[in-house]
């Protein structure tokens, strides 16, 4: 019976690539989100470009470039068994690397530091380094369009589940010191679980503090903003953050303000709060103290943040071995020269989605009270944030 159904298939895609040369093409083989790979397929920094596909028998599909080792689509069964894609995004290439017209970091490897350090300032071992200043006088994610998420990673696909991605950086890239090489691994598991681990190495004294910037929507409507999405952050306290969203070095208690999302809620319930700190940002975009980290250690094994949306069914579980995680409610998404950008779904309003970023604290390298970003040779540097889907 196998064989028989192997033939049939077999005629069948014979059939339809004798029918399109007919008229003229052959349809493009598109991926479960609709994403078609030829237009990722490039050459760019003088290495190859492509659209990797990794996916399991149960549903899941993420494809993902080697141009900083972006996430480009995620799709699991909503409630229904109805394919959705739930991570925003491009569909091609060009408008990634677009860094003048559509710069962006949705889906990126973030590194060499994820998040900002203040001035671009930091010191390490009496030596004060100065790092490119991309987000007003701060350093942000690494130095932006030039840190990793714009870098082409050499890739090396296992299987159907496994990507691993590998990137050389050198000493004083964007001002940050030692030569380093890290290994960003994508894997999909049975139970539909992103896991995402990074590892590095380096031959002089620096700094590393990478995560994963998807901007999830579980709903699958990117139309409207995301505040009927329920989300839960396994954390007693946050930390308050300036103006340019610097933490200010003060960890507060999130009892009483709209900050404690220990029992899960509705983003919307809050998002508009006249509460200082989500007036400063336009909504969130800080960084809460995880209850999965004590005594240096984060267990990754107990669920540090949750979101669901009551739409589809679709319910994610985060975790994570770092001591923070960043939540950005997309305030920028809609506003500016963010208004009118054409995604693989259209335009996107604002806080159409919710980015959940495992990290050391913001700023780490300057709070020397806080859990130190700091890497030296003969040491390894690992980090993890796993993403499991399911229908609630």
């Amino acid at each position: 019976m196998k064989n028989l159904k192997g033939t049939f298939l077999g005629l069948s895609v014979a059939a339809a690539m004798l029918s399109a040369c007919a008229g003229g093409q052959v349809s493009p083989q598109l991926t479960a989100s609709g994403l078609d790979p030829a237009k990722f397929d490039t050459i760019l920094q003088k290495k190859s470009v492509k659209l990797y596909t990794l996916k399991n028998d149960n549903g899941m599909e993420v494809c993902i470039t080697n141009y900083g080792g972006r996430v480009v689509s995620l799709v699991v069964p909503d409630k229904d068994g109805n394919p959705t894609d739930v991570v925003l995004g491009f569909d091609n290439i060009a408008q990634y690397a677009d860094t003048l017209n559509s710069p962006t970091d949705y889906g990126s490897s973030v590194g060499r530091y994820a998040n900002r350090i203040k001035d671009g300032k930091f010191t390490l071992d009496g030596t004060e380094y100065q790092l490119k200043q991309n987000d007003g006088p701060n350093c942000l994610h690494g130095g932006g369009t030039t840190g990793w998420m714009n870098q082409v990673y050499d890739a090396e696909q296992i299987g159907d589940s496994i990507l691993k991605l590998t990137i050389v950086a050198p000493d004083g890239e964007n001002g940050f010191p030692g030569k380093i090489l890290a290994v960003t691994t994508y894997k999909i598991t049975a139970d539909n679980m992103l896991d995402i681990t990074w590892e590095a190495e380096t031959d002089a004294p620096t700094i590393i503090n990478q995560t994963n910037h998807n901007y999830y929507n579980l709903s699958g409507d990117f139309t409207q903003p995301g505040y009927d999405m329920v989300l839960y952050v396994n954390a007693d306290n946050f930390t308050p953050s300036d103006t340019l969203y610097i933490p200010t070095g003060e960890i507060k208690s999130v009892e009483g303000t709209p900050m404690d999302f220990r029992t899960p809620h509705a983003i919307g319930d809050s998002i508009k709060s006249d509460f200082d700190q989500i007036q400063n940002a336009g909504g969130y975009d800080h960084n809460w103290c995880l209850n999965t980290y004590k005594d240096s250690i984060g267990n990754d094994s107990i669920v540090c943040a949750s979101l669901y949306s009551p739409k589809t069914g679709i319910f994610m579980e985060m975790y994570t071995n770092e001591p923070g995680v960043q939540v950005y409610s997309g305030n920028f998404q809609g506003v500016g020269n963010e208004l009118n950008i054409q995604h693989k779904h259209g335009p996107y309003p604002q806080h159409v989605s919710v980015c959940l970023e495992s990290q050391k604290f913001p700023d780490s390298p300057n709070k020397k009270n806080w859990v130190q970003p700091i890497l030296r040779p003969g040491e390894k540097y690992y980090s993890r944030a796993a993403y499991k889907f399911s229908i609630k």
